[in-house]
């Protein structure tokens, strides 16, 4: 999927200089940004969007307690 993007000019120098400096593509460097980050993103926006749940009253919550009692735990 190509996909276009805007980068203030500071970061594009950056991944100019890094992609010079290693031997690597720009498009590699990118690449690599965006999957680690999309596990952040996803990670932070998920939760997020589950604790707006929460505290509307939408998503069950559990206390510790509760589970280590239905899970056969001791205290």
């Amino acid at each position: 999927m190509a996909t276009s993007i805007r980068l203030a000019p500071e970061i594009a120098d950056r991944l100019d200089q890094l992609a010079l400096k290693t031997g690597r593509t720009k498009a590699f460097y990118l690449r690599e940004i965006i999957e680690g980050g999309i596990r952040e993103m996803e990670e932070y926006y998920l939760a997020a969007e589950t604790l707006a749940r929460v505290r509307k009253g939408q998503e069950r919550v559990y206390s510790a307690a509760s589970v280590r009692k239905d899970l056969g735990l001791g205290d």
